[in-house]
């Protein structure tokens, strides 16, 4: 992971900026917003490249990781689950059978030198996703949507690590790996929702005991503070004695997400408390209302993973208002003023639809293109169909994904290739060495409470 000026594939010559936006967003209109996510998806998906001759499905080019990729398939599920346009259904289809692994539980052989828990679970949520969402399971001896999310559920339960800390999941999954050392808050809370999301599909005690496992472990090393803050991880070398305060939107958005699909199964009080302290604990990521990425937006230092990180608060503030209906008080003000602020500032490039990465200027474009500043757009945007859904599918209402409770079972914990690695197999996440942390650390200082 690198601190880059994120534009990307598209590169350059695509930089048109313009005063008056291609994109009239009108929230009060469903056909409207739909259009414009259509217009913002286009955009996103000449990205893509996986599906040409002699390229990998489910790789993006360089600047961009593996996870990104699963991350930005998700989107793609969640734009067809919200405007009915299948036209992405193929690509995504064929991208994740493509990740799935030797072990169908997307641990690809290309990915072992950097693969990461988060990593790992970014496709699983896919996965999950593609599962709530009913798009079709694959038809030639493929693992189901629904048993691909179990696999990685199961391997991450069985890498549960008690040795330090208490417990807790670490960044990464091999020991040769750089931040091996590392348990942060983004793995655990990937685990954390997807186990969350199994419990309200399947209805299992399993998940939602371990749901609430990784939750308390959070909370009782600090990775989660008492009034629903949440910060980037801790080095278990030292205990977890000591934690990195820098706030991120991924991380408020899994676990938001998350205890939304507990309270939804459980209907308990605690876990109501527990999702409306996240909203109030997520308004450190607002301004009048509109999203930004405090950290790095202001101090211009977001690489390319943290371009992307709105996208995941976005998506599941829109999963949110859909499971948990009382919160739709709260958040629909957040999603339309970041909506609207998104698709204002959306006029660069020959087609006057590439969206920047600050939507908090009034509208001004700030030249930053990229996958993550464009799938970030387009969530915000589609989310605000949120009403018009039937709501996620479990296995007793319309749930179409088989249950393999097993899967997963037989991935080892120790790597088993080492195939080459280029810059483009790398998996991401916020923090990638120690140099990288101290400079986050010194740009973001007025974040550490």
């Amino acid at each position: 992971m690198k601190f880059t000026s994120a534009v990307g594939a598209l590169g350059a010559s695509s930089v048109l900026l313009s005063g008056v936006s291609a994109i009239q967003l009108d929230i009060t209109s469903t056909d409207n917003i739909k259009q414009v996510a259509k217009s913002i998806s286009a955009n996103l998906r000449q990205y893509y490249t996986g599906d040409r001759v002699g390229d990998t499905p489910g790789n993006l080019p360089d600047p961009y990781y593996w996870w990104e990729c699963g991350a930005m398939f998700n989107a793609f599920i969640d734009y067809w689950y919200y405007t009915g346009d299948d036209q992405y259904n193929g690509i995504t289809t064929q991208a994740l059978q493509h990740q799935i692994g030797d072990y169908d539980a997307f641990m690809p052989a290309n990915q072992t030198k950097t693969l990461g828990n988060d990593d790992q679970a970014f496709w699983g949520m896919a996965a999950m996703t593609a599962a709530e969402n009913k798009l079709p399971d694959l038809t030639d001896g493929s693992p189901s949507w629904l048993a691909l999310a179990q696999a990685v559920f199961n391997t991450q339960k069985d890498r549960w690590d008690n040795a330090t800390c208490g417990g807790g999941l670490k960044w990464q999954i091999f020991t040769f790996n750089n931040g091996y050392n590392y348990k942060n808050t983004i793995s655990n809370g990937c685990f954390f929702n997807i186990a969350s999301r199994l419990y309200k599909y399947l209805g299992n005690e399993t998940y939602g005991t371990w749901a609430e496992q990784a939750w308390e472990w959070e909370l009782s090393v600090g990775l989660m503070s008492a009034d629903y803050h949440f910060y980037d991880g801790t080095d278990d070398t030292q205990n977890c004695s000591t934690i990195n305060h820098i706030q991120w939107t991924y991380n408020a958005g899994v676990h938001m997400a998350g205890a939304a699909a507990m309270w939804n199964v459980t209907q308990n009080d605690l876990w109501k408390t527990r999702v409306k302290g996240l909203i109030d604990g997520a308004s450190v990521f607002f301004k009048d209302n509109v999203m930004t990425e405090v950290a790095c937006e202001n101090n211009g230092k977001c690489d390319v993973d943290q371009r992307s990180f709105k996208a995941y608060l976005a998506r599941w503030m829109g999963y949110t208002a859909i499971v948990a209906p009382w919160t739709r008080t709260y958040i629909d003000p957040l999603l339309q003023a970041s909506a609207k602020a998104a698709a204002a500032q959306c006029t660069g490039g020959t087609n006057q639809t590439s969206c920047g990465l600050r939507w908090i200027d009034n509208g001004v474009n700030d030249g930053s293109f990229g996958v993550g500043e464009q799938m970030a757009a387009m969530e915000v945007i589609q989310a605000l169909l949120y009403p018009t859904v039937s709501g996620p599918a479990t296995q007793n209402n319309g749930g179409i994904s088989t249950s393999n409770p097993d899967a997963g079972s037989d991935v080892p914990q120790t790597a088993v290739s080492f195939n080459a690695v280029t810059t483009g197999d790398k998996a991401g996440a916020s923090i990638l060495t120690i140099i990288v942390l101290v400079a986050i650390v010194a740009g973001a200082w007025w974040m550490v409470s």
